[in-house]
């Protein structure tokens, strides 16, 4: 079981930066990670992921260029660096482990086990 406790969100303004954590119970380096947020009235979608083992990553069309997914396997914690952010990037992020998540599945809310509580971003001048 792999407990995630997210870190880092907060009231940003347009074009401002912010850099979310994801801090881990267990060990990472074998699980694939991701972030999803969740805006008021809509479902959660896919922000970034990062395969198992390895530094393949991949990104939603919508944050590509501006969000940066990494991992520190060695601190069991994930980070988004999101720069550029606009008004409707505002929402709840969640992090979440796969142990069995596959490099095609990353985008994919249900190919991952553990979640995290979330934390809020609100972007806004």
């Amino acid at each position: 079981q792999v407990q995630l406790v997210e870190s880092g969100g907060g009231l940003v303004q347009p074009g401002g930066s912010l850099r979310l954590s994801c801090a881990a119970s267990g060990r990472l380096a074998s699980s694939a990670v991701g972030w999803f947020r969740q805006a008021p009235g809509k479902d959660r979608e896919f922000v970034a992921g990062a395969g198992r083992y390895s530094s393949n990553t991949v990104a939603a069309d919508s944050v590509k260029g501006r969000f940066t997914i990494s991992r520190d396997n060695t601190k069991n914690t994930v980070y988004l660096q999101m720069n550029g952010l606009k008004p409707e990037d505002t929402a709840v992020y969640y992090c979440a482990a796969g142990p069995r998540t596959i490099l095609s599945s990353l985008s994919t809310a249900s190919a991952y086990d553990y979640w995290g509580q979330g934390t809020q971003v609100t972007v806004s001048s």
